[in-house]
């Protein structure tokens, strides 16, 4: 199944979720396949990803657990409001907890709107591997309007 990155903004060139952006993290996000609410993702680091040893970059941690937010922001607005596409949204803010070393292994991110006010969503995600929570995130998104430098953006 193809992301929601690819399928609403395949030209986007972010760092983190741009499917454009050779160098980028390119994260694949899709509903959870279990009905939920939640935006999952399944991805695997690569050795240049490396802070020490065979442990993820804090900074690559934390650029997935933004980018995975953001898109589960605006997956869920578009839902709500009954739109062919989601609004282009940014990040006001992000808190991220790293709980424990995040190994260079297969990870999976999780995310879910868990407060929706006006153009406003509120996100909480995690970061496991191996079943073990390596890193959280709770953060603030807001749908952008014209004349905002995002806005076009997807």
């Amino acid at each position: 199944m193809s992301g929601i990155q690819r399928e609403y903004a395949p030209n986007n060139q972010c760092f983190g979720c741009g499917p454009a952006n050779d160098k980028g993290l390119r994260i694949d996000s899709v509903p959870a396949p279990d009905g939920s609410q939640k935006l999952v993702c399944d991805w695997m680091p690569e050795p240049h990803h490396v802070a020490f040893g065979a442990v993820l970059n804090g900074g690559i941690i934390g650029t997935l657990l933004d980018c995975h937010s953001n898109w589960a922001a605006a997956w869920t607005l578009m839902r709500v409001r009954g739109l062919d596409a989601p609004p282009c949204t940014v990040t006001a803010d992000f808190h991220v907890k790293l709980k424990r070393p995040t190994p260079l292994a297969p990870l999976h991110l999780e995310a879910e709107v868990v407060s929706l006010e006006g153009d406003t969503a509120v996100v909480e995600a995690r970061l496991e591997s191996g079943g073990k929570v390596t890193a959280t995130c709770r953060g603030t998104f807001v749908a952008v309007k014209e004349g905002h430098p995002a806005f076009h953006r997807w």
